[in-house]
């Protein structure tokens, strides 16, 4: 018997040694309790602050931005109206000088001009192609004698 009664003092002394569950489920279930109640007077808090800063908002700076921006829309409707109208006389004065028979005809000599440069380059072109194919012929012509050249020496 006395074995049995130290056998179980043991192992009463190595579950409260080894075994800590109930200690810490009891911290667990007090600090989620402090924390819900701390986290939640501070959740009110930050409620009634934002509730605070959107009324002051609602109040103060809503008609100021609402008024700031509607004179800053009238400036630009008024800018763009005059850019819009400066467009426009620069286009009726564009097509006014294409509608010139002067500008017309400094056009087609121009488009004139330029096709005889294309065909002067097209030319000028085929004279560089044939200078170059010429010259690849001489040098492969004598790239080749002189390998036969290195054959001959190569014998000896």
């Amino acid at each position: 018997m006395t074995m049995e009664k130290i056998v179980k003092d043991v192992g009463d002394i190595q579950s409260r040694l080894i075994d800590h569950r109930p200690i810490i489920q009891g911290e667990i279930r007090y600090f989620v309790k402090e924390f819900e109640e701390k986290r939640g007077f501070r959740e009110c808090r930050l409620l009634e602050n934002l509730n605070k800063m959107v009324a002051e908002t609602n109040e103060q700076a809503l008609p100021n931005c609402s008024e700031a921006m509607h004179q800053n829309l009238l400036q630009a409707l008024t800018r763009l109206e005059a850019a819009n109208h400066m467009a426009q006389r620069i286009q009726q004065r564009e097509l006014e000088a294409q509608q010139s028979t002067q500008m017309q005809v400094c056009l087609e000599r121009r488009k004139a001009d330029w096709e005889e440069f294309l065909k002067q380059q097209a030319i000028l072109k085929e004279e560089v192609d044939e200078e170059h194919a010429k010259a690849v012929g001489r040098l492969s012509a004598q790239y080749g004698e002189m390998k036969k050249d290195l054959a001959k020496f190569a014998t000896f």
